[in-house]
């Protein structure tokens, strides 16, 4: 309505005034945003959205996320169709009644975006749904594009927390990355970035290169503290296949690094960060003072979120064509054929894939685990009214009681949770879980056979959080 674009200039003013604002202190664990939206349950709801800019100026040695290079990009169309396909998701998911609790830009390399493109994204959002002046908006960022001048820029857009992709404070590892920056253009972007946006700066650092010793890594980490006390995410190199690292690997051009090695990289980092005052609140994120990443949190909570623009996934309830059913939307990645449906139909959509109940259970299974609150029971059971924690997993002699003797799993009146011990093998501990929530759902609900074309619980879109 003719609201609409009054109310975004005026949520963009009260955001610019709330960015100078440090954050007070982070929520109680479980606490969550909002109340999370249920098929057929009553508005208000919370939801986020992610944004995927799908652009890159090189493509680094190990990247294998939906990313192209290529000699020039028509930013005027692909800001319209961002604009366009945020409009219609939220419409589709009758989000007028939501709370948008965060917006994260990510990529790619979205800082190579204009500040007029962010800030057109977020008006259509601040449009067509409540996005508080307090919501939090994630801009990932490469060192090589982000001047003070330009980071201001993205700031009076409506920006206020930023996500630098530092990834090593270290020349040659950098160049073994593909990186564009150096350690010296890092540690600027770093300092300029926590000038604007104190308290709401995060790190990536990348740990288990090939020929990396145990000391280079802990150093490199220590300086990272150094430079950047707020949020720092953590991770494992990945040998994806197709990525030119990869093939140095297979070709025995670089070694492997060993498995023992890369578990020992990362004791010692969660070590140094705890000993720091951090709290160890994810797999790969750890956070001072308060400054947990609240977009990442939506997705290991499994709160209903919108992926926008080419490649981004999604999980939502499609109330606005009749739906009940949460569902899992993934956009076509390839920028020019996503760019020419949302101009022929209003959204990129690609796949989409009802959720069966107990694929929603695997995913807030999968996800909450990843935290260090773990999964309460009242979340649990927005989704399993009818089986509760304690009758899927607390029957003596089954994989829950074996991990909870072993110290790795906690299971009580708050809910089920990794211990310490038990975040860092995670991976090993989930199948049997998965298996066992399989077992007791059987009988309990015989609801829809799992579907093709299913993503992985554990993938999530861009960012701190930990992609598949």
């Amino acid at each position: 309505g003719a609201a609409g674009p009054m109310a975004a200039r005026g949520w963009r003013r009260a955001a610019a005034a709330a960015a100078a604002v440090r954050p007070g202190p982070g929520r109680a664990p479980g606490a969550g945003p909002a109340s999370e939206p249920v098929p057929g349950a009553a508005a208000p709801a919370a939801a986020s959205v992610y944004v995927h800019w799908p652009y890159c100026r090189k493509r680094c040695s190990y990247c294998s996320f939906n990313t192209y290079v290529v000699p020039t990009v028509d930013e005027a169309a692909v800001r319209a169709c961002l604009v366009q396909e945020a409009r219609t998701l939220l419409q589709l998911s009758q989000v007028k009644r939501w709370v948008i609790t965060s917006v994260f830009f990510g990529g790619g390399t979205p800082s190579l975006a204009s500040p007029g493109t962010i800030a057109a994204v977020l008006e259509a959002v601040a449009g067509a749904a409540h996005l508080p002046a307090g919501a939090e908006v994630t801009l990932e960022a490469n060192p090589s594009s982000t001047t003070t001048q330009r980071l201001a820029g993205f700031k009076a857009a409506g920006v206020n927390r930023l996500s630098i992709g530092v990834q090593s404070l270290d020349d040659a590892e950098l160049r073994l990355l593909g990186r564009e920056h150096t350690a010296a253009e890092a540690q600027a972007a770093v300092e300029a970035a926590r000038g604007l946006f104190p308290g709401r700066t995060s790190i990536d650092l990348i740990f288990g290169l090939p020929r990396q010793s145990l000391d280079a890594w802990t150093q490199g980490l220590e300086a990272a503290l150094g430079l950047c006390d707020d949020h720092i995410s953590l991770y494992q190199l990945t040998l994806e296949w197709g990525t030119a690292l990869a093939a140095q690997v297979r070709g025995r051009a670089l070694p492997a690094p060993p498995q023992d090695l890369l578990a020992d990289m990362y004791q010692a980092a969660r070590t140094t960060l705890v000993a720091a005052g951090f709290r160890h609140y994810e797999v790969s994120n750890f956070a001072r003072k308060g400054a947990l990443s609240t977009h990442n949190l939506s997705y290991w909570r499994a709160e209903q979120y919108l992926g926008v623009g080419p490649g981004a996934h999604g999980r939502f309830v499609p109330r606005g064509e009749g739906g009940c059913s949460r569902e899992a939307r993934v956009q076509l990645p390839e920028p020019i054929a996503w760019m020419r449906a949302v101009q022929s139909q209003g959204h990129g959509t690609g796949k989409r894939v009802m959720l069966s109940p107990l694929e929603q259970l695997e995913e807030v299974l999968a996800l909450g685990l990843r935290t260090d609150e773990g999964i309460p029971p009242e979340r649990w059971g927005r989704f399993s009214p009818h089986l509760s924690l304690e009758a899927v997993f607390g029957a003596p002699g089954q994989a829950l009681q074996q991990q909870q003797q072993q110290g790795w799993m906690v299971l009580d009146g708050g809910g089920l949770r990794c211990t310490a011990r038990g975040l860092a093998v995670l991976d090993s501990l989930l199948p049997d879980l998965l298996c066992q929530l399989q077992r007791a759902w059987g009988p309990a609900a015989p609801g829809p056979a799992p579907g093709p074309g299913r993503k992985d619980p554990g993938a999530v879109p861009g960012g701190d959080a930990v992609g598949p």
